[in-house]
């Protein structure tokens, strides 16, 4: 691979990566989801989803935050109804937050919004250029250098 190449790329990602294109994006996909759920605590939501039920302190390191700033945004998803905390059976002095029926269906409606905004950015493409890159990028995540 050419040195342009990756340079390309690695740029690509610093932007995708960057915390303001992160916070930006959450917003815009939590707007109007209710106040609990909003650029601060969509993390906690999605990678629950994504990783099924941990503790705030494993959790923690999934969203980049500090065990207690997980623990004090998964209390406000917690009072709205999106999580909820059960008895960890490996530990008994710990518990495990986990998606509730409501948070599910917030998490599909976060999940549709996504979808539905990458689908509009990628309308104008090419007929097969979109395909190929949703391949390529499978590969990379799969098989790059972050696998």
């Amino acid at each position: 691979m050419e040195t342009e190449t990756g340079t390309a790329i690695a740029e690509a990602l610093g932007v995708l990566l960057r915390r303001t294109t992160r916070v930006r994006l959450h917003r815009q996909l939590t707007e109007g989801l209710g106040p609990a759920l909003d650029e601060l605590t969509y993390p906690v939501l999605s990678a629950l989803a994504r990783t099924g039920p941990h503790s705030a302190a494993d959790l923690a390191p999934e969203i980049g935050l500090d065990r207690s700033g997980t623990t004090r945004r998964a209390s406000r998803l917690e009072e709205a109804g999106l999580i909820r905390r059960e008895p960890d059976p490996a530990d008994r002095r710990a518990h495990l937050l986990v998606l509730t029926p409501q948070g599910e269906q917030a998490v599909a409606e976060l999940r549709r919004r996504l979808t539905d905004r990458i689908t509009e950015g990628l309308a104008d493409w090419p007929p097969g250029e979109a395909e190929d890159f949703a391949r390529h990028l499978r590969r990379f995540t799969t098989e790059g250098p972050f696998a």
